[in-house]
């Protein structure tokens, strides 16, 4: 089977996304200039926790959750026009959640390069998801 792997997509979405560094996404989110889009699993924000103030949509859930036209369509989730940059634990399912955007029509979207660690070590607050 010849199928295209992963490194690959992600490679291909780096040409078409917009990606910013971690210091940057620390200004423009203390600025109020950005929404944070937290698509890591769940799992991994009980054992990690998250960005403060960061907005929790998994990867698996986000084009039906932004999508209108789906039975899934959650309007709670974003209710500002900022940009909305998404960021993983490394950028690598950020970066193709981007493209995944994109691709739906979305104009003002990025993801974080180096995801989460990224963000903890350009000193964003981490706080604790609970558990619901």
């Amino acid at each position: 089977m010849n199928i295209k792997s992963s490194q690959k997509l992600v490679e291909e979405a780096y040409k078409l996304i917009e990606t910013l560094k971690s210091d940057q996404v620390k200004k423009e989110n203390e600025a109020g200039e950005i929404t944070l889009i937290d698509i890591r699993d769940i799992r991994e924000l009980w054992k990690e926790g998250t960005i403060e103030n960061s907005i929790h949509i998994p990867r698996g859930m986000l084009e039906f959750w932004l999508d209108p036209e789906s039975s899934y369509f959650n309007s709670s989730k974003i209710k500002d026009t900022k940009k909305l940059v998404l960021f993983c634990a490394g950028g690598f399912r950020s970066a193709l959640a981007t493209k995944s955007l994109l691709e739906m029509g979305f104009k003002n979207v990025a993801h974080v390069e180096g995801g989460f660690t990224a963000l903890k070590n350009a000193g964003l607050k981490v706080v604790d998801k609970e558990r619901k």
